[in-house]
Protein backbone atom coordinates (compact mmCIF):
# COMPACT_ATOMS: atom_id res chain seq x y z
CA UNK A 1 0.00 0.00 0.00
CA UNK A 2 1.60 3.07 -1.02
CA UNK A 3 2.10 6.14 1.35
CA UNK A 4 0.62 9.41 1.15
CA UNK A 5 2.16 12.49 2.43
CA UNK A 6 0.42 16.11 2.97
CA UNK A 7 3.25 18.82 3.49
CA UNK A 8 2.26 22.52 4.03
CA UNK A 9 4.95 25.83 2.98
CA UNK A 10 6.22 22.90 0.56
CA UNK A 11 7.46 25.73 -1.91
CA UNK A 12 10.66 25.97 -0.23
CA UNK A 13 12.70 25.90 3.49
CA UNK A 14 12.14 23.31 5.49
CA UNK A 15 8.99 22.23 3.96
CA UNK A 16 10.63 21.49 0.74
CA UNK A 17 13.41 19.27 2.18
CA UNK A 18 10.76 17.53 3.75
CA UNK A 19 8.91 16.78 0.02
CA UNK A 20 12.16 16.16 -1.53
CA UNK A 21 12.55 13.67 1.12
CA UNK A 22 9.49 12.25 1.43
CA UNK A 23 9.10 11.84 -2.63
CA UNK A 24 13.04 10.12 -2.22
CA UNK A 25 11.86 6.97 0.39
CA UNK A 26 8.29 6.24 -1.98
CA UNK A 27 6.04 8.89 -0.80
CA UNK A 28 3.26 10.31 -2.58
CA UNK A 29 2.56 13.23 -1.98
CA UNK A 30 0.21 16.56 -1.57
CA UNK A 31 2.25 19.72 -1.52
CA UNK A 32 0.64 22.83 -0.24
CA UNK A 33 1.54 26.34 -0.72
CA UNK A 34 1.05 29.90 -1.65
CA UNK A 35 2.95 29.74 -5.27
CA UNK A 36 0.98 27.59 -7.63
CA UNK A 37 4.09 27.96 -10.17
CA UNK A 38 6.29 26.40 -7.58
CA UNK A 39 3.98 23.75 -6.65
CA UNK A 40 3.87 22.76 -10.14
CA UNK A 41 7.75 22.74 -10.76
CA UNK A 42 8.20 20.58 -7.62
CA UNK A 43 5.73 18.02 -9.58
CA UNK A 44 6.95 18.09 -12.63
CA UNK A 45 10.61 17.27 -11.19
CA UNK A 46 9.08 14.12 -9.37
CA UNK A 47 7.86 11.93 -11.97
CA UNK A 48 8.33 8.75 -9.89
CA UNK A 49 5.79 9.68 -6.98
CA UNK A 50 1.98 11.03 -7.60
CA UNK A 51 2.30 14.38 -6.74
CA UNK A 52 -1.10 16.39 -6.12
CA UNK A 53 -0.51 20.61 -5.55
CA UNK A 54 -2.59 22.39 -3.68
CA UNK A 55 -2.63 26.00 -3.82
CA UNK A 56 -3.72 27.24 -0.57
CA UNK A 57 -3.08 30.43 1.32
CA UNK A 58 -3.34 29.31 5.19
CA UNK A 59 -3.85 32.64 6.36
CA UNK A 60 -7.63 32.68 5.57
CA UNK A 61 -10.67 30.45 6.37
CA UNK A 62 -11.36 29.34 2.88
CA UNK A 63 -7.63 28.23 2.70
CA UNK A 64 -7.53 26.10 5.90
CA UNK A 65 -11.23 24.95 5.40
CA UNK A 66 -9.38 23.47 2.31
CA UNK A 67 -6.45 21.75 3.15
CA UNK A 68 -8.33 20.39 6.50
CA UNK A 69 -10.89 18.96 4.57
CA UNK A 70 -8.14 17.08 2.29
CA UNK A 71 -6.76 16.08 6.01
CA UNK A 72 -9.90 14.71 7.01
CA UNK A 73 -11.07 12.70 3.71
CA UNK A 74 -7.50 10.87 2.53
CA UNK A 75 -5.60 8.11 4.23
CA UNK A 76 -2.77 10.38 5.09
CA UNK A 77 0.28 8.46 6.72
CA UNK A 78 2.20 11.64 7.62
CA UNK A 79 0.82 15.33 7.95
CA UNK A 80 3.96 17.88 8.31
CA UNK A 81 2.60 21.37 9.46
CA UNK A 82 5.31 23.68 8.08
CA UNK A 83 4.19 26.70 6.40
CA UNK A 84 4.96 29.77 8.13
CA UNK A 85 5.66 33.61 8.13
CA UNK A 86 7.20 35.66 11.14
CA UNK A 87 6.85 39.19 11.00
CA UNK A 88 9.45 39.90 13.93
CA UNK A 89 8.10 43.04 15.56
CA UNK A 90 7.40 44.03 18.69
CA UNK A 91 3.49 43.41 19.30
CA UNK A 92 2.67 47.48 19.85
CA UNK A 93 4.02 47.53 16.28
CA UNK A 94 3.14 44.82 14.78
CA UNK A 95 0.46 45.42 12.30
CA UNK A 96 -3.17 44.03 13.07
CA UNK A 97 -3.60 42.30 9.32
CA UNK A 98 0.49 40.88 10.01
CA UNK A 99 -0.76 39.38 13.67
CA UNK A 100 -3.90 38.28 12.19
CA UNK A 101 -2.03 36.51 9.37
CA UNK A 102 0.68 34.94 11.62
CA UNK A 103 -1.40 33.14 14.36
CA UNK A 104 -3.87 32.03 11.25
CA UNK A 105 -0.67 30.40 9.79
CA UNK A 106 0.92 28.81 13.03
CA UNK A 107 -1.86 28.38 15.45
CA UNK A 108 -5.22 27.90 13.46
CA UNK A 109 -3.91 26.44 10.46
CA UNK A 110 -1.89 23.56 12.07
CA UNK A 111 -4.68 23.32 15.00
CA UNK A 112 -7.13 23.04 12.40
CA UNK A 113 -5.24 20.57 9.91
CA UNK A 114 -3.99 18.08 12.97
CA UNK A 115 -7.78 17.63 14.24
CA UNK A 116 -8.66 16.88 10.89
CA UNK A 117 -6.31 14.39 10.15
CA UNK A 118 -5.67 12.93 13.40
CA UNK A 119 -9.42 12.31 13.51
CA UNK A 120 -8.96 9.93 10.23
CA UNK A 121 -5.89 8.44 11.49
CA UNK A 122 -7.13 7.68 14.64
CA UNK A 123 -9.89 5.75 13.44
CA UNK A 124 -7.77 3.95 10.88
CA UNK A 125 -5.27 3.31 13.81
CA UNK A 126 -1.99 5.17 12.32
CA UNK A 127 -0.86 8.15 11.31
CA UNK A 128 2.22 10.07 12.25
CA UNK A 129 1.81 14.08 12.16
CA UNK A 130 4.82 16.62 12.79
CA UNK A 131 4.41 19.94 13.55
CA UNK A 132 6.80 22.47 12.62
CA UNK A 133 7.84 25.33 15.56
CA UNK A 134 11.29 26.16 16.84
CA UNK A 135 13.42 26.58 19.49
CA UNK A 136 12.14 30.26 19.93
CA UNK A 137 9.25 28.51 21.98
CA UNK A 138 10.89 28.66 24.59
CA UNK A 139 12.42 31.94 25.09
CA UNK A 140 9.75 33.56 26.61
CA UNK A 141 11.73 33.97 29.93
CA UNK A 142 14.51 35.85 28.37
CA UNK A 143 15.28 39.66 29.23
CA UNK A 144 14.66 42.67 26.82
CA UNK A 145 18.01 42.19 25.50
CA UNK A 146 17.14 39.23 23.26
CA UNK A 147 16.58 40.24 19.69
CA UNK A 148 14.40 40.89 17.69
CA UNK A 149 11.12 41.35 19.18
CA UNK A 150 8.68 38.45 18.49
CA UNK A 151 5.87 38.32 21.06
CA UNK A 152 3.26 37.44 19.21
CA UNK A 153 5.53 34.03 16.82
CA UNK A 154 7.17 33.22 19.61
CA UNK A 155 4.16 32.48 21.27
CA UNK A 156 2.61 31.01 18.54
CA UNK A 157 5.42 28.26 18.57
CA UNK A 158 4.91 27.57 22.43
CA UNK A 159 1.34 26.98 21.43
CA UNK A 160 2.36 23.98 19.55
CA UNK A 161 4.77 22.54 21.65
CA UNK A 162 2.17 22.44 24.25
CA UNK A 163 -0.98 21.29 21.58
CA UNK A 164 1.27 18.67 20.43
CA UNK A 165 2.73 17.70 23.69
CA UNK A 166 -1.28 17.52 25.17
CA UNK A 167 -2.23 15.88 21.94
CA UNK A 168 0.67 12.77 22.30
CA UNK A 169 -1.07 11.98 25.43
CA UNK A 170 -4.39 12.35 24.21
CA UNK A 171 -3.60 9.55 21.95
CA UNK A 172 -1.60 7.07 23.36
CA UNK A 173 -2.16 3.60 22.46
CA UNK A 174 -4.11 4.35 19.26
CA UNK A 175 -1.52 4.23 16.65
CA UNK A 176 -1.24 8.12 15.77
CA UNK A 177 2.14 9.73 16.72
CA UNK A 178 2.63 13.48 17.31
CA UNK A 179 5.47 15.54 17.12
CA UNK A 180 6.50 19.02 17.54
CA UNK A 181 9.80 19.53 15.48
CA UNK A 182 11.97 23.06 16.90
CA UNK A 183 14.98 23.69 15.01
CA UNK A 184 16.97 26.29 15.91
CA UNK A 185 18.12 29.09 13.28
CA UNK A 186 17.95 27.31 9.65
CA UNK A 187 19.33 28.62 6.45
CA UNK A 188 16.21 28.92 4.05
CA UNK A 189 14.55 31.71 2.62
CA UNK A 190 12.46 32.41 5.83
CA UNK A 191 14.70 35.23 7.47
CA UNK A 192 15.26 36.83 4.45
CA UNK A 193 11.65 37.39 3.55
CA UNK A 194 11.51 39.15 6.46
CA UNK A 195 14.31 41.66 5.41
CA UNK A 196 16.96 40.11 7.97
CA UNK A 197 20.47 38.63 6.49
CA UNK A 198 21.50 36.08 8.50
CA UNK A 199 24.53 35.15 6.22
CA UNK A 200 26.75 35.61 9.49
CA UNK A 201 25.21 33.79 11.93
CA UNK A 202 26.08 29.66 11.54
CA UNK A 203 22.92 28.27 10.86
CA UNK A 204 21.59 24.10 10.21
CA UNK A 205 20.29 23.04 6.73
CA UNK A 206 16.76 22.31 6.11
CA UNK A 207 18.10 18.84 5.52
CA UNK A 208 19.39 18.37 8.45
CA UNK A 209 16.13 19.23 10.34
CA UNK A 210 14.24 16.91 8.40
CA UNK A 211 16.92 13.95 9.24
CA UNK A 212 16.48 15.05 12.56
CA UNK A 213 12.49 14.96 12.39
CA UNK A 214 12.22 11.88 11.47
CA UNK A 215 15.15 10.14 13.51
CA UNK A 216 13.07 11.51 16.06
CA UNK A 217 9.91 9.69 15.09
CA UNK A 218 11.55 6.71 15.65
CA UNK A 219 12.93 7.06 18.64
CA UNK A 220 9.27 7.93 19.83
CA UNK A 221 10.13 12.06 20.73
CA UNK A 222 7.50 14.16 21.09
CA UNK A 223 9.07 17.08 20.98
CA UNK A 224 12.30 16.95 18.87
CA UNK A 225 15.23 19.69 19.02
CA UNK A 226 17.63 18.70 15.84
CA UNK A 227 20.86 21.04 17.00
CA UNK A 228 20.18 20.49 21.53
CA UNK A 229 23.13 17.76 22.19
CA UNK A 230 21.94 17.19 25.65
CA UNK A 231 18.52 15.94 25.23
CA UNK A 232 18.59 16.16 29.30
CA UNK A 233 18.37 19.88 29.15
CA UNK A 234 14.51 19.57 27.21
CA UNK A 235 13.68 16.81 29.55
CA UNK A 236 14.73 19.15 32.49
CA UNK A 237 12.09 22.05 31.02
CA UNK A 238 9.56 19.44 31.26
CA UNK A 239 10.11 18.03 34.79
CA UNK A 240 9.91 21.87 35.63
CA UNK A 241 6.89 22.75 33.70
CA UNK A 242 4.91 19.39 35.41
CA UNK A 243 6.27 20.59 38.68
CA UNK A 244 5.15 23.96 38.61
CA UNK A 245 1.66 22.11 37.47
CA UNK A 246 1.57 20.02 39.90
CA UNK A 247 2.59 22.32 42.36
CA UNK A 248 -0.61 24.24 42.55
CA UNK A 249 -3.19 24.15 45.46
CA UNK A 250 -6.72 25.98 46.10
CA UNK A 251 -5.04 28.01 48.85
CA UNK A 252 -3.66 31.65 48.21
CA UNK A 253 0.04 31.42 48.30
CA UNK A 254 1.67 33.21 50.61
CA UNK A 255 3.57 35.76 48.87
CA UNK A 256 0.31 37.12 47.89
CA UNK A 257 -1.33 37.76 51.09
CA UNK A 258 -1.19 40.85 53.15
CA UNK A 259 1.32 41.08 55.58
Amino acid sequence: MSQLALVTGATSGIGKAFAERLAADGYDLIVVGRNKDRLEEFAAAHPDVTVRTVAADLSTDVGIDTVAEICASEPLTMLVNNAGVAHYMPMAQLPADKARELVHVKVVAPTMLTRAAAAEMQERGDGKIINVAGMIAFSGPADKSVMPRRAVYAGSLAHLVAMSQTLSAELEDTGVQIQVLCPGVVATEFHTRQGLDLSAVPRMSAEDVVTAGLRGLQLGEVVCAPGVEDAGLLDAVFKADLAAFGGQSPELASRYRAS
